[in-house]
This record gives structure tokens, C-alpha cells and sequence, in this order.
């Protein structure tokens, strides 16, 4: 089981050299990460967006360009549509958000006709490495789907459950959190906990183990939970928060990384390809963790 982000780089560089297509990558986070990531052996990149713009930065970075395709288109949603069509003509495996806005590039991702569905819901997968937490604790959706119902959520923890499962755990801990760890009528994201944690118990959710609704210091803290008198299998070694909507999640998405001391790794899942989606502010760590993640789970 990968127990640090580091060990995703070790996983990647042991496979296939990936072919990663980067929509707007003119970027000086995306690039410096994207040359981490090609030092290590683990991708190979296609530069979709602003050819200037990107020798500018790879100059100043000391980026070499003589061996990586650049395809010069300064617009950034014609630059999200070409990185797309790299994928489907097989060209590349792994596609990666650059300087472009998320709904511009999941709109050239979720075109009926050129995109990159499946069938299944896309989501957004975020792993944390935190110095205040004992393992590897993924959150979901903090950048997608904005107050999804009963169904979606199920969905959205499938994908999660679905990478964890590729990073070796075969059966991840999934907290389903809110404010409070009772049932109450009155607020639907416990009505939503309650009935799907029912459906995990029997077995119409598998390869997790999934409970709620629990507080979010319950699903993180056992003596948080010993105190409230919380008995789970969950509470206090979850693997997989689930928030109830894109607003609870993103909020802790980045109070993780930019008050909690954490390392993310972030992708889009459910889609033909790992899609590396990270925020415009995240750091280029978070940046190369991703690609190495995406290029491990590939």
C-alpha cells in the first residue's frame, strides 16, 4: 500500500513512460513540474497553449524543449480541445489542467461528441499527505460536481474508492461528513449519509467500508470520537471524506493545503484517462505529485 506521496514516484517510475497532453501550459507552476516529473522518468509531454509564452518560461526555469512537442494554440479553450483530441487519437495517456480555468477544460472534457466520458459520473480526487494525520486521507469533490444528490454521491465514492483501490488499498474507510453525526430529517446530507452507509452494510457499495453522517473530528480523531461515544470501523481511520457539497469540500481541500501543512496529489476520475486537475494556487509539489500519481494508476 503507498503510505506517502513519495512512493507514488517510485510506482510511476517503474512503468511505461506516460504521454502527458497539458492544456495552456504556459504556466511556470505546471512547467516546473512537468520538468520534475521528466527528470524522473516518469512522463513524456505534448504543450498545448501559448508556444512564446512557454519558451519564455522554459528559459527561465531551464526547461529543455528540444525533445518535447509544443502545439501552438494561444487560446485557451481551443488549447483545451486540441489536449482532449490528444487523448482520443491516442497520442496521450494522461491530460493535465495548465492555465485555463476548470470549466473551460471539463467542457472540452465532457463534449458528447470529442470528449472523454465513459458513461460513468466524473469527480475530483484529492490526496493529502499530512503532518497531522497518520496516513493518506482523500477528499472528495472539492472541484466538480457542486451539490450532487444521492446517486451522484455514490458515484463520487466509487471513483475515490476506485483510485484508492489502484494505490493498494483494497477496502478504504469512507466518511460521509456534515455538521453533526445524528440523523435529522430536517438536513439532507444525513438523510444522504444514513441511506448509503444502509446500502454499504448490505453489500450493494462494495470494496469499502463506509459510515455516517460523522463530524468531520470524529471521522479524523479517535479520541475525538471516543469522547462523543462514536462506535465505527471509520471514526478516526478514515481513508475518504466525502463533503456534502463542492463548497464543504473545496473549503477543506484548501485549509489542508495552505493552513494544514499538507501535500496534495488531485485528479479527475471516471474518465477515460487520469485527468491532473489541481488548483491555479496549489504548489508545483502538489503539481508533480499529481502527474505521478495519474502516471501510477495508469
Amino acid at each position: 500500500m503507498i503510505k506517502k506521496l513519495d512512493d507514488l514516484v517510485d510506482v510511476a517510475k517503474n512503468k511505461t513512460i506516460r504521454r502527458i497532453a497539458v492544456a495552456a501550459a504556459g504556466d511556470t507552476d505546471v512547467l516546473e513540474a512537468l520538468k520534475n516529473a521528466t527528470e524522473k522518468g516518469i512522463v513524456e509531454p505534448v504543450l498545448v497553449g501559448d508556444e512564446s509564452r512557454i519558451k519564455e518560461i522554459a528559459k527561465d526555469i531551464d526547461l529543455d524543449l528540444s525533445d518535447i512537442e509544443i502545439i501552438n494554440i494561444p487560446d485557451k479553450h481551443d488549447a483545451s480541445v486540441e489536449a482532449v483530441r490528444q487523448i482520443r487519437e491516442g497520442k496521450a495517456e494522461i491530460l493535465m489542467k495548465g492555465l485555463v480555468s476548470t470549466g473551460v477544460l471539463l467542457k472540452a472534457v465532457l463534449d458528447k461528441d470529442h470528449g472523454l466520458r465513459k458513461g460513468a459520473l466524473l469527480s475530483h480526487v484529492a490526496v493529502f499527505e499530512t503532518p497531522y494525520y497518520h496516513k493518506l486521507l482523500g477528499v472528495t469533490d472539492a472541484a466538480m460536481n457542486v451539490a450532487p444528490d444521492l446517486l451522484e454521491k455514490i458515484d463520487i465514492i466509487k471513483n475515490a474508492v476506485d483510485l484508492f483501490h489502484k494505490i493498494g488499498n483494497p477496502n478504504p474507510k469512507v466518511a460521509i461528513v456534515g455538521s453533526v453525526e445524528t440523523i435529522n430529517p430536517r438536513m439532507e446530507a444525513t438523510m444522504h449519509a444514513a441511506t448509503i452507509s444502509m446500502m454499504n452494510y448490505r453489500k450493494q457499495i462494495t470494496g469499502c467500508i463506509i459510515d455516517g453522517p460523522l463530524a468531520i473530528d470524529g471521522a479524523v480523531s479517535k479520541k475525538a470520537s471516543k469522547i462523543k461515544n462514536i462506535i465505527s470501523d471509520v471514526a478516526g481511520d478514515v481513508d475518504i471524506i466525502l463533503a456534502p457539497n463542492i463548497d464543504g469540500a473545496n473549503i477543506l481541500y484548501k485549509s489542508l493545503n495552505f493552513l494544514g501543512g499538507a501535500t496534495s496529489a488531485s485528479l479527475i476520475m471516471g474518465a477515460a484517462v487520469p485527468v491532473v486537475l489541481t488548483s491555479r494556487g496549489d504548489a508545483e509539489k502538489s503539481k508533480f505529485y499529481s502527474i505521478a500519481l495519474a502516471a501510477a494508476i495508469n
